[in-house]
């Protein structure tokens, strides 16, 4: 395939990285930018053509597939002249700044008859790919509850910048770090019948929230819990799933969230009929994922498969459009203090 990014920023870079290091055969042709000098600095590292107006580029024959990595607020005009123009869509997350603009992309999509991906990495690194395949596999048995911890600090003028704009993003830290949340959520539990939520701005003088709490429930009574947040000041990822027969423990992933650690931790369990607990602490094992973040490059390679096989990816458009709704309901919710039901 051919494929042109729109936007150059730290994301457009990241999937440009992820593009050549690819196992598929795949081309990066265009790079578009509203400041072209990072277009043409980005071109140049990757030996490919810069654009400053992305119009010109999405309906060019000679391209399969378009990246967009774009601030939020043009992601909606971007994917839907891609769409129309029958290129396949790879939008980095979220899927537009409301679920309005994720239902239109995505009526889009099914008109062109082509693949749509929302931008969901976190599915694809190695600790949370292989608990989810444990958790498939039976390994801590029925889950009863998940905890999640997703935060940075942000840096001085943070308040200044793209992603403190209600316009241009929609949200704050929910939409931001949240979606990826919420997402892991739905991708080890499924659909959410009810959430509620608390959304604050305590630091930093922006419009948007710095910090966003909730509370998830599925119709079965599992629960999963999430704090997000720009004033978390190191950075961290923890994310914990506890079961009937044990837990996973997510930390970190990678860079200056730490090393990525998956611990896995069995109950202790005597076989009788029926099997009971034996108490005491747990039997643990540890894994290490020292290596460099392979999640973008995983993320490419399943939407390039997914393209060949014509099949809906690993965090659909559908996906991008549930996470969505999800934050929705929180900011619903903490706007009038009370549960809200996910219709």
């Amino acid at each position: 395939m051919r494929i042109g990014i729109v936007g150059a920023g730290l994301i457009g870079n990241k999937r440009a990285q992820a593009l050549e290091i690819a196992k598929n055969n795949n081309k990066l042709v265009y790079i578009v930018d509203l400041e072209i000098s990072k277009a043409k600095d980005l071109a140049r590292n990757f030996r490919c053509d810069a654009f400053q107006n992305w119009a010109e580029v999405v309906n060019r024959k000679d391209i399969d597939a378009i990246i967009i990595a774009t601030p939020n607020k043009f992601i909606l005009p971007i994917a839907l002249e891609a769409l129309k123009n029958k290129k396949h869509v790879l939008c980095e997350k979220p899927l537009g700044r409301n679920t309005k603009e994720s239902e239109k992309i995505i009526e889009a999509g099914k008109n062109s008859e082509v693949i749509l991906k929302t931008g969901l990495n976190h599915r694809h690194h190695p600790a949370i790919y292989k608990a989810k395949k444990l958790v498939e596999n039976g390994a801590i048995g029925n889950i009863y509850y998940i905890r999640c911890v997703y935060g940075h600090g942000g840096r001085p003028g943070y308040e200044t910048e793209w992603r403190a704009s209600k316009d241009l993003c929609g949200g704050g830290e929910l939409l931001d770090q949240g979606v990826h949340v919420v997402d892991l959520f739905r991708w080890y539990l499924g659909e959410f019948d009810e959430v509620y939520g608390q959304i604050n701005t305590f630091y930093w003088n922006m419009k948007v929230e710095d910090n966003a709490f909730a509370m998830f429930k599925t119709k079965k009574g599992q629960v999963a819990m999430m704090h997000t947040s720009w004033t978390q000041w190191k950075n961290e990822f923890l994310f914990e799933a506890f079961g009937e027969k044990g837990y996973l423990i997510i930390d970190g992933i990678g860079g200056s969230y730490g090393t990525e650690t998956l611990k896995i931790g069995k109950r202790k369990m005597e076989i009788r009929n029926p099997v009971q607990y034996v108490g005491g602490p747990p039997d643990e094992e540890v894994i290490e994922f020292p290596g460099p973040d392979i999640s973008w490059t995983e993320e490419w390679e399943e939407f390039a498969s997914a393209i060949k096989e014509n099949r809906e990816p690993l965090g659909s458009g559908y996906d991008g459009l549930m996470a969505n709704k999800l934050i929705e309901a929180v900011y619903q919710s903490a706007r009038l203090n009370k549960p809200i039901k996910i219709k």
